[in-house]
């Protein structure tokens, strides 16, 4: 086996066969040579057969080539991305010149007007036919207007759930339906726009013609393509919720070879004239020669800045360790003392300064601390490395004088205290500002001990910085291995292009080069970034043997080299490659020998070392003379690599890493490669491991951090008897790889860049390096590319972040990105979940210009990265989701029910008192006994107490508007209905639609009607700034309910006729419209008394939130009974007032707007919930002035009042509101209960008097306008915790409050007086146990008495009013509410003195989707979605052809907008174990809303299908 490890590459381009290779035009081959001699790719990562292997695997894909759709954005985004201050990132990218491409934009922006034809009214009236659901509305709304304006607006009129959407594979964009309207008529009309979506385009100004259902299909396309073989087994994620577990792959390579051996290097041979410390070194060199040079800077032109001699270092540092010792503090409080920690904080191009200051430390025994310059408060890292500082207790700073003065300093002059920073004092080290040591001074020199000689930083994966400790001991003996290993000899000169203050450049460039009184020319960064040639053009000037370098410097001089002439490379005897442990530095290495061999470089010279903070140097390949002797080399396979095996490739030439040896085990040291995970376990020889190391030359400690030391400094490696190898502590070198034939060391790869995905090891530079093969690569910086993992759902998943070219289109970045996750697919198999681009220059850098890893990551997982652009592919990569439920057979009846039980739980029922049994006092017995009909009451309160007052209008400034007493009612009544006999020339029974604002008009008309022997319906008028969209709703409502006649104010009755409405609907067809602002003097003949309490009494017309129109009847005799227990559960009576800031249109708020006054004799102040948009506090002063006891909200107005006067709860304390007298604040609802928002308004005003538990909320449908509703007596609601898994499977299971998972779910009120509850089965109409989940059936005597319907369906009619369960009390008829929930006996008792029964809400049937099996219900999914980033406003979600489509409205600045879709991705896997189809990004206001404060999800659907939302981002996710 090891023996195949030893080989060469050769000639690898012939042996890939012919028909692999990517085809190369021409044009393009010329291209690509004429780059290739530019010199201008990231040499870091390149190799030849990579790239080629690379592109065949493009040209592999090409074959089958997939349409991805390209994610849409809004025009505004583009042009600020592209536009930025475009200025080359200063890294890497600093040189290259890539011609730079013009992005030539053609395509003149074009309107693109998705104009479907087709019709915005009812199909099959009330019931889902397959065809309704793919039509789309015209009726739309102007976007970004007032949300709840969009209300009840809708396209269909159904009620049943959208059944199963349409697929989309049989939906194209061109598909015009057509349906059926009511009296025939058709009339096409144009959708509308929801703002400007005419300027939708893409990048460069191609205009999107293509329908947002187009990319749909592109999308649904792609994921029809045969996924990875589904997994078998599972792990159990602390529920029966399974997700699927990794399977081992049976065909997976397993290592073979025997144990391996720990490799021992060559003897430390101690030299005689070694000297016994470094100390001892310098002062030999400062005494003996203290003219020798030992190092020289260079200015940023390449000219020799300063000369340091050996005698100025020694005379240098004895006077800084004696400042440092004596001149800080006092005498008898010296601030430093041996053994103490400073900080050196000196700039990368001042080398001289910062060796005194090190040399100083030494000689006073006191611990250095190098780090950067932090260059602002907030630098990339720098907080951590101030965490490392305090945990030090380092309070000294050593600085150089201009270091000192460029630290940002306060208005006084003082240097601010940096973010997570201990207090510093700064201490400049120049000579002129030291004080001479006395003559009789002399520093302590020691021989090389164990005491702590200096402290590097090292920065972990996950961005914190931990201090590696270097004993006095360990400093020397690697001085001494390096020196032997190297072969340095005295006064040699050795040229230095890396940071000097930690790693190879320190060891070599500091420490090593002052024992062997060596000469170092020091190249500063800054230099480099001007002239890349210039470490090379030093060389030769001054003959250097050494030279230590990145392969980035060796990429730089390749790169500039074109411009050089007389470049002789001769001298040179080693050539140190810093990062030789990066198995990408090959590319560089080899390029680099390419060019320089003609140069005068020999091949031997090239020495990859690799080094670890904490083991030093690992190993270095040694300079020999012999040039025969070629380099190890080995070409891996990257499919072995992930399982941890080295398999030499052979067949498959696509995915192959070639890697080089970095030389050698250090002189004295032992190695071996253990296993990454678990017990360290020996490898085998065929096995990669973590390289471990024991020796004298290592670190000994994370300063401070025991724990962590045992695990890395203090590893005994096993056998795999379980013996360990030695009795000696080896160090974890945090470098993956192994020891080959010959004792010769490779690394392929680092633990910190170790990414485990489904079990397999990935490492980021091997990732990096593929993406980097991808031509063209002009659309991103080469260099400027980070790596990462994130963990979401229980595995890693890979993300890639890039810099993008400012002159690169969308189009252009959109390729590249989707070639990149195709070729990582190919070569790594691998899914990568998300690439994002980001603007050239925004990633966090490291001081000298690299990528800050861990703060990226960090940007990326907090949502502040602000890309450009995103391609999310979570269905490629997320392959542990749960098996899709299947649902199992209902168990029968028989085996069930037994009495009262069902599978042994009580059966789920409870009903509200009885009604027969409530004795009332003698007034409210008459209202009840002698009148069935509500015409007769008022006619009753007329004639007792004329003048008591039943309704107070307030306007917006809290003053009263108008307001009525019994009697003004009654004969206001009797005009109207004159009106509607002789101007109207109505019979009984006509219908009459009522169009009035909330008010007087809308109750005096009802009852007008009723009088008459009219049905009234009441309707919302158009909204005047916006006929357009609210005007057809209108009409539809006075179509579908054939009104006769339709009643209205003056203004409004203008309006209907006016030209705007005339553009939105066909005015000639109105009925008849009276004005009642005008009406006849006298009263009518006689009032009309129906003669049956069944007959029609009203009709109640809603939009449901799935944008469904349904009317249902209410009889007399149901209005009566609703009014009664109302009264009964409120304890209403004429002493009473109510103030009522509701919507008076349906529903609950029309029965209280309307009715209950009439019935019960209650004073109804009556707020309407439009006016609180000029003045928010005015339905709460009005409670508080009217020291009012019971009030009624919906929840928009609940939130406008916790959003709007969050911030005033003091200054409205001051205006005297008081709302301690409130004893039931009940918020009007046909949801589950928003607890959430209840709960923050409870606490927002319970400093004004509110008690918590007087806020609650009611529950009715269309099919019972009222079933709960919380009362005067009667325990509070209760809220229960369930988990949200169980309840995707339609069960309940009881949780503790804040277990993972868990959902809060409040009671919805108590249940009224005269309704029974039972909860059945949806599909087998069988009756559940107690606290089961299924759908709420009711039986009342207010109950609605059916569908109003044009068609008259008898099937839905008698499904949803007339339903009877399938065992168990089959007599009884319910009616179905459409609505999930279940019923829970508590510990509490009711008025009656029984145990309470409590109802708790799911949330619609029609509402909830099926994914993958099991039920979800949006709101979950949206409250995950707005907790995931802070600029979340509000959040809708709909399915569209089983993908699931998730729009946020953005508030922030339109940069921000992309930074949600991986946020939003991860939260609804993470928390929901579902795919995000889409992820739609909007302005606030978008998504629709209707009075009720619901959103209109289908309307919303609708907008979105048929490109009329102006999306500021759609995300595709594949």
């Amino acid at each position: 086996m090891l023996t195949l490890l030893v080989f060469l590459i050769l000639g690898v381009d012939q042996a890939l066969p012919q028909e692999r290779r990517a085809p190369v035009t021409p044009s393009s081959a010329s291209r690509y040579h004429r780059r290739r001699s530019s010199g201008s790719r990231d040499e870091r990562y390149r190799s030849d057969v990579h790239t080629e292997a690379v592109q065949a695997a493009l040209a592999k894909h090409k074959e089958r080539k997939m349409a991805v759709p390209m994610p849409s954005k809004r025009r505004s985004l583009v042009v600020q991305t592209s536009m930025d201050a475009y200025t080359p990132p200063d890294t890497s990218s600093g040189s290259e010149d890539e011609g730079s491409v013009q992005g030539d934009s053609q395509g003149t922006p074009t309107s693109s007007q998705g104009s479907i034809n087709m019709e915005h009214w009812i199909s099959q009236a009330i019931h889902g036919s397959t065809t309704s659901t793919t039509s789309s509305s015209s009726t739309q709304s102007g976007g970004s207007g007032a949300a709840h304006r969009l209300a009840d607006v809708m396209a269909q009129t159904h009620i049943e759930n959208h059944s199963a959407p349409p697929d989309v594979t049989t939906y194209t964009s061109e598909h015009s339906i057509q349906v059926e309207r009511p009296q025939g008529s058709t009339t096409s009309r144009t959708a509308p726009k929801y703002g400007n979506a005419e300027l939708m385009e893409t990048g460069d100004g191609v205009p999107v013609s293509s329908r947002v259902s187009a990319k749909i299909q592109q999308l649904v396309n792609t994921l029809k393509r045969p996924k990875r073989p589904p997994l078998r087994e599972f792990f159990v994620d602390d529920f029966e919720e399974l997700l699927e577990v990794q399977q081992p792959d049976p065909n997976q390579p397993k290592p073979e070879g025997a144990q391996m051996l720990a490799t021992r290097g060559e003897q430390l041979g101690v030299v005689t004239n070694w000297p016994p410390s470094l100390e001892a070194a310098l002062q030999r060199w400062g005494t003996i020669s203290p003219k020798a040079p030992c190092l020289t800077t260079m200015d940023t032109n390449g000219k020799p800045l300063y000369i340091l001699t050996y005698g100025k270092l020694w005379t240098r540092s004895m006077k800084v360790a004696y400042n440092i010792l004596h001149k800080l503090g006092t005498k008898q409080e010296p601030m430093v003392r041996p053994g103490d920690r400073v900080a050196l904080v000196f700039p990368n191009n001042d080398p001289a300064a910062f060796m005194v200051a090190f040399y100083g430390c030494l000689l006073a025994e006191v611990v250095p601390v190098p780090i950067e310059v932090p260059l602002t408060r907030k630098d990339a890292g720098s907080q951590q490395i101030g965490f490392l500082l305090g945990s030090c207790g380092v309070t000294v700073a050593l600085t150089s004088d201009a270091c000192h003065k460029g630290l940002p300093k306060s208005p006084t002059g003082e240097i601010p205290q940096f973010k997570g920073w201990p207090k510093l004092l700064w201490f400049v080290t120049e000579s002129k500002h030291l004080s001479k040591p006395p003559r009789d001074w002399f520093p302590h020199i020691k021989d090389a001990n164990n005491d702590t000689a200096y402290i590097e930083y090292k920065t972990c994966k996950d961005g914190s910085v931990l201090g590696v400790t270097v004993t006095r001991i360990a400093l020397l003996t690697h001085c001494q291995a390096l020196t032997q290993a190297c072969g340095y000899t005295e006064a040699e000169t050795i040229v230095n292009v890396l940071d000097f203050k930690k790693d190879v450049g320190l060891w070599h460039g500091i420490l090593t080069s002052v024992m062997n009184m060596m000469h170092v020319i020091s190249i500063p960064y800054a230099l480099m970034k001007v002239n890349p040639l210039s470490w090379i053009q030093k060389v030769c000037q001054y003959k250097a043997k050494v030279a230590c370098v990145k392969s980035r410097d060796m990429h730089w001089a390749l790169v500039a080299h074109r411009d050089q002439r007389d470049v002789n490379l001769s001298s040179l005897r080693m050539l140190i490659v810093a990062d030789g442990a990066n198995p990408w530095s090959i590319s560089s290495c080899d390029a680099f020998l390419n060019v320089f061999q003609s140069k005068g470089l020999r091949q031997e010279v090239i020495c990859p070392c690799a080094s670890s903070p904490e083991a030093l140097t690992v190993a270095i390949r040694r300079p020999t003379d012999d040039s025969n002797q070629p380099p190890g080399r080995g070409v891996l396979s990257m499919h072995g690599l992930t399982y941890g095996v080295i398999r030499v490739d052979s067949e498959e030439k696509l995915s192959v890493l070639t890697v080089q040896d970095v030389g050698l085990v250090m002189p004295g040291a032992i190695m071996c490669s253990v296993k990454p995970d678990g017990v360290p376990q020996l490898c085998r020889t065929d096995e990669i491991g973590e390289l471990c190391v024991c020796a004298v030359a290592t670190g000994t400690s994370y300063y401070g951090l025991s724990g962590m030391t045992k695990n890395t400094f203090e590893v005994f490696p096993m056998t795999s008897s379980g013996a360990p190898i030695s009795e000696y502590p080896f160090i974890r070198t945090g470098l993956l790889g192994f020891v080959g034939p010959g004792g010769l060391v490779f690394v392929v790869g680092k633990m910190d860049g170790l990414m485990v995905v489904s079990g397999r090891r990935h490492n980021a530079d091997d990732i990096v390096a593929t993406a980097l093969a991808v031509e063209p690569m002009k659309f991103v910086y080469r260099g400027r590319i980070a790596v990462f993992s994130v963990t979401v759902l229980h595995d890693e998943r890979i993300v890639i972040v890039a810099e993008q070219r400012p002159d690169s289109t969308e189009e252009d970045s959109f390729q590249w990105m989707s070639r990149v996750l195709q070729a990582i697919d190919s070569i790594h198999q691998v899914g990568v979940y998300c690439l994002a681009l980001v603007p050239a220059n925004t990633l966090p850098k490291t001081p000298l210009g690299g990528i800050h890893l861990s703060e990226t990551k960090q940007l990326f997982l907090e949502g502040s990265l602000h890309p450009c652009n995103v391609l999310m592919c979570p269905h490629t990569c997320v392959t542990n989701l749960p098996k899709p439920r299947q649902k199992q057979p209902e168990i029968g009846p028989a085996s069930v029910m037994v009495g009262n039980l069902v599978s042994g739980k009580r059966i789920a029922q409870a009903s509200g008192r009885d009604l027969g049994q409530i004795e009332d006092n003698d007034q409210a017995r008459k209202v009840r006994t002698e009148f069935l009909f509500l015409s007769e009451v008022l006619q009753w309160r007329a004639q007792t107490t004329p003048d008591h007052l039943l309704y107070t209008l307030l306007n917006c400034r809290g003053t009263i508007a108008n307001s009525l007493t019994c009697v003004q009612l009654h004969k206001r009544a009797e005009k109207i209905a004159v009106m509607l006999m002789e101007r109207g020339h109505l019979q009984d029974g006509d219908h009459v639609a009522l169009v009035y604002p909330p008010g007087i008009d809308l109750i005096a008309a009802f009852y007008g009607c009723l009088y008459a022997g009219c049905v009234p319906i009441t309707v919302r008028p158009p909204h005047p700034q916006n006929i357009a969209t609210t005007l057809p709703t209108v009409k539809m409502i006075v179509e579908v309910s054939r009104s006769a006649c339709l009643m209205t104010t003056q203004l409004i009755c203008k309006l209907l006729r006016s030209r705007e409405a005339a553009a939105a609907v066909d005015v000639r067809t109105w009925p008849l419209i009276l004005d009642t602002d005008d009406l006849p003097k006298k009263r009518p003949a006689q009032i009309y008394k129906p003669s049956n309490p069944d007959t029609l009494a009203y009709l109640d017309f809603s939009v449901s939130t799935t944008w469904m129109l349904a009317g249902v009847k209410m009889s007399h005799a149901a209005t009566s009974a609703f009014c009664r227990s109302i009264k009964l559960q409120c304890e209403l009576y004429p002493s009473r007032e109510v103030a009522i800031c509701l919507d008076p249109y349906c529903g609950l708020g029309f029965v209280l707007w309307c009715l209950c006054s009439v019935y019960s004799g209650h004073q109804s102040i009556l707020i309407p919930p439009s006016e609180l948009e000029t003045n928010p506090a005015l339905w709460l002063l009005a409670v508080s002035q009217y020291k009012v006891r019971d009030t009624f909200c919906s929840y928009s107005v609940m939130e406008l009042c916790t959003k709007g006067l969050g911030s005033q709860t003091e200054s409205l304390k001051a205006r005297g509101l008081d709302l301690s007298r409130v004893r039931t604040c009940v918020v009007v609802a046909e949801e589950r209960p928003r607890i959430a928002l209840t709960q923050s308004f409870s606490k927002l005003f319970k400093d004004l008097g509110l008690h918590p538990r007087a806020v609650s909320t009611s529950f009715g449908c269309r099919v019972n306008l009222a079933i709960c509703l919380q009362g005067t007596s009667g325990p509070d609601p209760t809220t229960v915790y369930v988990d949200m898994r169980a309840l995707r499977h339609d069960r309940v299971r009881l949780v503790e409050r804040g277990s993972p998972h868990s959902l809060p779910l409040m009671e919805s009120g108590k249940i009224l007086p005269g309704v029974r509850i039972i909860i059945a089965n949806p599909e087998t109409k069988g009756p559940l146990g107690d606290s089961h989940l299924g759908e709420i059936w009711v039986h009342s005597a207010h109950n609605a008495s059916g569908y109003f319907t044009i068609y008259g369906d008898e099937s839905l009619q008698s499904d949803h009013f007339n339903s009877r369960l399938s065992f168990g009390d089959t007599q009884t008829i319910w009616a179905r509410t459409g609505y999930l929930g279940f019923l829970r006996r508590t510990e509490l008792t009711d008025a009656n003195g029984e145990r309470h029964d409590a109802l708790y809400v799911v949330g619609a049937l029609d509402e909830a989707m099926e994914l993958r099996g099991m039920r979800y219900h949006p709101i979950d999914i949206e409250t995950s979605v707005i907790r995931a980033h802070k600029s979340v406003t509000e959040c809708a979600v709909f399915t569209w052809t089983n993908l699931l489509v998730v729009v946020v409205e953005l508030d922030g600045s339109e940069q921000e907008a992309l930074d949600l879709v991986p946020l939003v991705t991860n939260v609804v896997l993470e928390e929901h174990y579902l795919i995000v189809g889409v992820v739609v990004v909007v302005d606030i206001g978008v998504i629709p809303i209707n009075s009720r404060g619901e959103k209109q999800r289908m309307h919303l659907r609708d907008g979105f299908l048929a490109d009329q939302l102006d999306p500021i981002y759609v995300a595709y996710n594949m």
